[in-house]
């Protein structure tokens, strides 16, 4: 495996660092405590060329491969302290526009991905249910062909990006009594009558990427809305959480390292007892922790990303990349606190938001249970 970037790589992911921290962490104390989405940097990363990555230049995008992307990602997320604003660019991408990439119309595509790209359309993922978490296909959520349209009803919770989402894949069971294999995916648009965005869910972190429930009261969809066949649903949800399992975390690889990096500079500066704290082992002990965390994450993030690029089955890589990622990252985030003592725990310090942030990691795409669950069963046991 060559993970050795090329001078053209190198460039772009340094640029999109400075990009990042020039632009996209001003006011983001403020956006935090009032759970505010900043569609300024989302339009800013749009005409980066960031939401494009993974999509063919054909349909507006980039073309990056896999690898290219995560190194890209991983630059933003270095550079870019709003993990909330980076996590709903990330939902954007792997939830919405990949499978509509891969399982999508001609006629879907032309109308969707350059807009999905330019950050014109903000997309979500509507899966999850009052009912249903890791048990992912117990939905109630219904469809019923009419004619030319289908008919959803019922509810769905946790939608990323749902308060400012103008297109998401809602999933929905045509058929019952086949179980999962009466799934459907259905592209939904914000203004479909019938469609209610409910109210703005409260995060302990990842403040700054809205949430909120949503209600589908007889929503006509059209049937040229359906997302690949009758039935395809679950193939489509499980290949959209691959991807994500695989990449969404690709940006917490660069926040670990910043966290390391300031967290270094911090332990050489604080004096205590006549000399720098990072003179005492216990405290050292916990940098070198860090370091052997992000460099064990970006192992485990590249290497998926490269056997992604060559067409691998990467189902069991992207389980151990989404749990090593999330768990390092919340590790990583505690021993910075723990190293900045009191001070760490300040909101000043904009360390304690880096855990609130980070703590979610190990639920969203899959639970760090359910990884667990998933790489057991990939083992044979």
């Amino acid at each position: 495996m060559d993970f050795a970037w090329s001078e053209e790589q190198t460039q772009f992911r340094e640029s999109v660092k400075k990009f990042a921290l020039e632009e996209l962490n001003d006011g983001l104390r403020e956006r935090d405590k009032r759970s505010e989405f900043n569609l300024e940097g989302w339009r800013k990363c749009a005409d980066f060329g960031i939401h494009g990555l993974p999509i063919p230049i054909e349909h507006g995008g980039l073309g990056a491969d896999p690898l290219t992307t995560v190194g890209v990602l991983e630059s933003l997320g270095y550079g870019c302290k709003d993990n909330g604003l980076v996590f709903s660019i990330n939902a954007h991408m792997w939830t919405l526009e990949v499978p509509l990439l891969d399982f999508g119309s001609k006629e879907q595509k032309q109308r969707y991905l350059p807009r999905l790209c330019n950050g014109s359309l903000v997309g979500g993922n509507a899966m999850t249910e009052p009912g249903s978490g890791s048990d992912a296909y117990s939905l109630q959520t219904t469809a019923e062909r009419r004619g030319d349209r289908y008919v959803l009803n019922g509810s769905k919770t946790f939608v990323s990006n749902g308060g400012v989402g103008d297109l998401i894949i809602v999933y929905a069971t045509l058929d019952r009594s086949i179980g999962p294999n009466g799934i459907c995916g259905f592209l939904v648009e914000r203004d479909y009558p019938g469609l209610q965005v409910g109210r703005a869910l409260e995060k302990m972190g990842l403040r700054t990427s809205p949430m909120a429930e949503v209600f589908l009261e007889n929503c006509e969809v059209p049937v040229e809305n359906r997302l690949g066949r009758e039935g395809n649903g679950k193939n489509l949800f499980t290949h959209s959480m691959n991807w994500e399992r695989a990449c969404i975390l690709a940006s917490a690889v660069g926040a670990m390292q910043r966290l390391l990096e300031t967290s270094i500079r911090y332990a050489k500066d604080r004096k205590q007892f006549g000399q720098s704290i990072g003179k005492f082992q216990l405290v050292a002990t916990k940098l070198v922790d860090m370091k052997m965390r992000v460099d064990q994450a970006r192992a485990a993030l590249y290497q998926t990303a490269w056997l992604q690029g060559k067409g691998k089955s990467i189902f069991l890589e992207a389980a151990l990349a989404k749990l090593t990622i999330s768990e390092n990252w919340v590790r990583c985030a505690e021993d910075a606190i723990q190293i900045r003592g009191g001070y760490g725990y300040m909101v000043e310090s904009e360390v304690e938001r880096e855990l609130r942030d980070a703590l979610g990691s190990r639920l969203y795409s899959g639970t760090s249970e359910i990884q667990r669950v998933l790489i057991a069963s990939l083992l044979g046991l």
